[in-house]
């Protein structure tokens, strides 16, 4: 399941950054790849979608939510871990 997850998430973020999903590393943040803040916040909601999960993302105070955006990597962990309490 993590190898799917992962991948999902990185096609969805390749798609909001309109890069190739292979051009996209662990330790990239948003803003490496050209996304702002409302496209961090349509990247979250493609998410949630694609996994019925609903992320607790505060687009106003990133700092202060439980979900980290600061690198992909740990954005592909927050999601795998809502993916996982989700069963």
């Amino acid at each position: 399941m993590t190898t799917d997850v992962h991948d999902r998430i990185i096609a969805i973020i390749a798609e909001q950054a309109m890069l190739d999903p292979s051009e996209i590393r662990a330790e990239m943040t948003p803003a490496d790849l050209g996304i702002d803040s409302l496209g961090m916040v349509e990247s979250i909601f493609a998410i949630e979608e694609a996994f019925d999960i609903s992320i607790p993302f505060n687009a106003n105070e990133p700092e202060k939510s439980d979900f980290d955006v600061s690198t992909m990597g740990s954005i592909v962990a927050a999601v795998e871990k809502l993916v996982a309490g989700k069963g």
